[in-house]
């Protein structure tokens, strides 16, 4: 898909004309209702395209919301990666000291769910529609529900058991009644089968596609269902089947590493053989303010840029100076206002005149020096990539039969694409090659939504996080278990009890 269109499939579109009368009576041209919407192709394919949409954001102009930037919140900034030197909900996570009156919190919460709502909608209309073929309507009933299957992936990864709600619900509201919690295990059988179905039903790519009349790339194909599969499993430990459903993907034969990491995340590639689901953006039309968030302060090329999600200065040094992953950073340049920005030599230390010591460093990851200078920003956002399917095999593979040959190979196809050191085998255990397979997740998927599921996964989020507090003089404040999820919104909790936080921070 070139763009993502926001329409809102059941909203009231409502035009008026006003004369010069006195009484300005509107004239209503066309009303979109319940009871003549979802009657032909278009709208159907209008509801799904509204599901889409609500992966970047409430509408177009102001789109930084899920997962084209406040997402990053949850599952970067609170970890040893991410970090945020300006103050309030932000600089609560990024010091790991938040809590349940944290907006960013409330705000992926309510984001995530409003792409639940469109979807259930979505699906609710479009079943008994008798306008499309069968093979149309499980086309777009399979594209809903894998956006669904993300949506959840996201909450249970940040909450656990969350409220599952589905078109079901909507056969007889109960508008009154409190929803209850579901076990983690139950929302993770039905995103399973969901997820199954949507592999069996979708196209690998949309290449003269009979349903869609342009090739509309970004939008879910067999290889995105299967790999959010696997990430699932991978979730679970179930190794085998993560090395199983890996294996489909990649066998699937249409996923490449692009050849640069600097390329791959170029405002100008759209798309490549390295996607396999992602947020696209443009410039022109739709755009977003990754940009903005992520570019450097007083930058002489990226002016007015905020360098509000950064990464540590302790994650930036952990990178071998070989990587060209590490020349995806903002380390040092002369600022509009002509001093130096650079790192301080220790913790704490004073700039002689001219100089400027960062909190912080930013990234060019979404913010490319190469691209449009612009407000609004065409960058698009990886949610599943190619590199992240070779490193969650290698992964599955380590932990049913240590640092194998293929094991190995996998790592170093990603490492060997930006000239990183490559792995030895002889020089592991899998122990060992465990520990390295996480740093390499960190230095590959940094601000892509994956460090804090990882770090919870491998069972080092305490470890790790509280670590890199104290390396940089600060009180460690990670506790486990009570820290494996978010504290349900403050708002919500007020609305429903039954969203307990006991236990929470």
């Amino acid at each position: 898909m070139k763009r993502y269109k926001i329409i809102m499939a059941i909203a009231a579109i409502v035009l008026l004309q006003y004369s010069c009368k006195k009484d300005l009576d509107p004239v209503v041209y066309s009303s979109l209702t319940s009871t003549n919407a979802f009657k032909t192709k278009s709208d159907a394919i209008a509801a799904v395209n509204a599901v889409y949409a609500r992966l970047k954001g409430p509408s177009v102009g102001d789109n930084f919301d899920y997962w084209t930037v406040r997402h990053f919140a949850l599952t970067d900034l609170t970890t040893d990666v991410g970090h945020c030197s300006y103050g309030g909900d932000p600089g609560q996570l990024s010091n790991v000291q938040w809590n349940s009156a944290n907006g960013l919190i409330a705000e992926d919460w309510r984001q995530i769910y409003k792409l639940i709502s469109n979807a259930n909608n979505a699906i609710f209309n479009i079943s008994p529609m008798t306008s499309l073929s069968q093979a149309e309507k499980d086309q777009f009933l399979a594209e809903i529900k894998f956006l669904r299957a993300v949506a959840y992936m996201d909450l249970t990864d940040a909450w656990g058991p969350v409220i599952l709600a589905t078109e079901k619900d909507l056969v007889n509201p109960d508008y009154t009644k409190n929803a209850t919690l579901t076990p983690l295990d139950q929302i993770e059988a039905f995103l399973i089968n969901d997820l199954q179905a949507a592999a069996n039903t979708l196209p690998a790519s949309y290449a003269n596609n009979p349903i869609y009349s342009t090739n509309d790339a970004g939008r879910a194909t067999k290889g995105a269902a299967l790999t959010l599969l696997a990430k699932l499993y991978l979730r679970q430990h179930q190794w085998q089947k993560v090395v199983d459903v890996t294996k489909q993907v990649m066998d699937l034969n249409i996923y490449s590493l692009y050849p640069s990491y600097a390329g791959l995340f170029a405002e100008s590639n759209k798309w490549c053989a390295e996607n396999i689901f992602s947020v696209l953006s443009d410039a022109n039309v739709n755009g977003t303010e990754l940009l903005n968030h992520f570019g450097p302060s007083n930058h002489p090329v990226l002016t007015d840029r905020w360098q509000y999600y950064a990464v540590t200065w302790d994650f930036y040094n952990s990178f071998d100076a070989a990587d060209d992953r590490k020349k995806l950073f903002f380390a040092e340049y002369t600022g509009v206002d002509k001093l130096l920005y650079k790192q301080a030599p220790t913790l704490g230390a004073t700039p002689p005149a001219g100089v400027f010591y960062m909190q912080d460093v930013a990234t060019a990851k979404y913010a490319d020096p190469n691209g449009a200078n612009t407000y609004y920003d065409g960058h698009s956002v990886n949610i599943l990539r190619y590199a992240d399917v070779l490193l969650s095999r290698a992964e599955a593979i380590n932990e049913l039969s240590g640092p194998t040959a293929e094991c190995i190979d996998l790592i170093n196809q990603v490492k060997g694409r930006s000239h990183a050191k490559l792995l030895v085998a002889a020089n592991y255990n899998q122990t060992t090659l465990k520990d390295a397979l996480l740093q390499e997740r960190g230095w590959e998927l940094f601000y892509e939504g994956k460090r804090r599921a990882d770090l919870m996964r491998f069972g080092k989020y305490e470890s790790i996080v509280n670590g890199y507090l104290k390396r940089i003089n600060q009180t460690p404040t990670v506790v486990m278990p009570r820290d494996q999820y978010f504290p349900y919104p403050l708002n919500q909790v007020n609305i429903n009890p039954n969203l307990n936080n006991s236990g929470r921070q």
